[in-house]
């Protein structure tokens, strides 16, 4: 879920009405605490599987900029 804020969502969308993405077994990462760029933290997610810290998170819409199921992450 690529988001406008500096924060990267990981997990499965399992809920969404008009204000809120439900993801579950997520990952909530804080761009601010690491040097990697949004894209690196992607192609490791993908290459090492998601670290999940999250059992259920919302997310909202206003914040989703775009989509994408992590496999379709070109490593």
């Amino acid at each position: 879920m690529d988001v406008s804020s500096m924060y990267v969502y990981l997990g499965t969308l399992v809920e969404w009405d008009d204000k809120f993405a439900t993801l579950e077994s997520a990952e909530v990462h804080d761009l601010r605490d690491t040097a990697t760029s949004r894209e690196r933290y992607l192609v490791e997610s993908r290459t090492h599987g998601i670290r999940t810290n999250r059992r259920r998170v919302h997310v909202r819409w206003a914040e989703v900029i775009s989509l994408s199921a992590l496999e379709d992450v070109q490593i």
